[in-house]
Order: C-alpha cells, then sequence, then structure tokens
C-alpha cells in the first residue's frame, strides 16, 4: 500500500488483496511474485508465498484485506489509483461480495481516478452487472500476446468509464487487435534477471493502430535487468497519452 508509486502510469497503489497465482506465460517472472518473497524473508507474513495446487502453476497466498478498504478516503489529495498492484480483485478465490465493497468504496471516494486491471477477464464478465461501475473507474485486462486476444471481447462488455489494455509483458505481436469500446493503451516489455525480449515492430503496430484509431498510447518501458534499462523512448520520442481524468471533488 502506498500513496506514491514507481509505476509511470498511476500515482498510488492500493491493495484491498494481495496474492495470486500463474494463469499464462504472462505470469512467469510476475513482480508482485518477487516481491512478495522479499517481503516474505523479511517476515511479512501476509505475502506469504504459499502456492496454490488447483493453478497452473506457483503463486502466493491469496488474502482479503478489509482494513486496507479505509485507505483511499485517508488520502485528501486526489490522485491516479492502481487498485491490486500485488494481486488480482477477479481471482476466483475473491469473494463477490468483497469485490463489491471495493467498488463502493471507489464510488465514496470520487475525488481519486481507479486504474483496475485483471487477466481474468472472463470472471470480469461473467459479474460485471453484479456490480454498481462508478464513474471514476478505469477497468483494464492485460493482454501480453494475440492468444489474449479474446480478453478484449469480454471487457467491451464491461460497463466501465474507461476501459484499457495493458500490453506488456508484450510477449509477440498482437495481430488481430481490435480497439472499438477500448479508451487507452499501454505497452511494454519486461523486466528482471529472465526478461524476455520484445521487438520494436510490436511496439510499434500497437502505437499505429491507437493513432490510426485516436486511441491515447502510452509507451511505460524496453524493459531489461531492470524497468529502466531500456529506457522508454519509441523511435525518438516518449509517448505518455492517457485519457482525460474526472474532474470530481469529495462529497
Amino acid at each position: 500500500m502506498s500513496d506514491r508509486s514507481s509505476i509511470e502510469w498511476t500515482e498510488a497503489t492500493w491493495n484491498p488483496t494481495t496474492g495470486c497465482d500463474r494463469v499464462t506465460p504472462g505470469c512467469d517472472n510476475c513482480y508482485a511474485l518477487t516481491l512478495s518473497r522479499r517481503l516474505k524473508a523479511m517476515g511479512a507474513a501476509k505475502y506469504q508465498n504459499d502456492g496454490d495446487p488447483r493453478t497452473s502453476g506457483p503463486g502466493f497466498g491469496l488474502t482479503l484485506h478489509p482494513d486496507a478498504l479505509a485507505v483511499p478516503s485517508q488520502w485528501k489529495t486526489p490522485r491516479m489509483v492502481f487498485v491490486n498492484s500485488m494481486s488480482d480483485l477477479f481471482h476466483a478465490r475473491v469473494p463477490l461480495d468483497f469485490v463489491q465493497r471495493v467498488f463502493r468504496v471507489i464510488a465514496a471516494t470520487p475525488q481519486h481516478t481507479y486504474q483496475l486491471l485483471t487477466k481474468r477477464a472472463l470472471r470480469l464478465r461473467r459479474v460485471a452487472d453484479q456490480l454498481e461501475w462508478p464513474p471514476n473507474l478505469w477497468m483494464g485486462v492485460s493482454v501480453e500476446s494475440a492468444d489474449q486476444l479474446g480478453r478484449v471481447d469480454d471487457l467491451r462488455q464491461v460497463p466501465a468509464a474507461v476501459r484499457f489494455l495493458s500490453c506488456e509483458p508484450l510477449l509477440g505481436p498482437l495481430t488481430g487487435l481490435d480497439l472499438q469500446g477500448i479508451g487507452w493503451v499501454i505497452a511494454g516489455g519486461e523486466s528482471g534477471p529472465g526478461h524476455r525480449p520484445v521487438l520494436e515492430e510490436w511496439i510499434i503496430e500497437i502505437r499505429d493502430i491507437c493513432n490510426a484509431d485516436d486511441v491515447p498510447f502510452f509507451f511505460k518501458q524496453w524493459g531489461g535487468r531492470t524497468p529502466k534499462a531500456g529506457g522508454r523512448e519509441l523511435v525518438g520520442q516518449t509517448w505518455d497519452e492517457m485519457p482525460k481524468r474526472l474532474q470530481a471533488t469529495a462529497s
């Protein structure tokens, strides 16, 4: 939980849940899992790396944090908030009523703009009509390869004020990408000791689709051993486009 973030496209992080597990190859070098291992080594038990035998690979234990629900109301200065940087709110083990509580907190703090990202697009679509969608919530899905383009179709059926894609870590070309109904795209390479390379042509193709469809495009990083190793310039330019924030004040 932090009211400051080094992630280029947000300002703060808020984790009503922590813990996750592998669902696709995009999870293989998960920074949250790496961080959880460091925290465990330092004695932070709530990030315990206990895995889940029902999933396709290693993870760290899913935990709800009801006490964290009060945090956004304590931030008086409006900010952009990335929800669940250390988890996935639409994980199967997060009860629907807890998801609804998170959405109510978002609605009750309209001074902030919230960015919520998931890889569980199918569950997102299935429960969308059981949620009240506040106008200060941006909803996104991860799309790291063409194999995951179906998540975009699921997202299109969600009544979010802004629907966005996180194409990071980009692991291949997104041939067939359709941005109908999408309001923002983030793209970037992978970082860390086991990072997989991203090709410039993959990024340029996404940027060109965004430009053609008048969709804001944000290039986060080339990646490398560290997040900043490769820099952020794409063909000599930094791309920091974002949707307009909702202008709101606290009630």
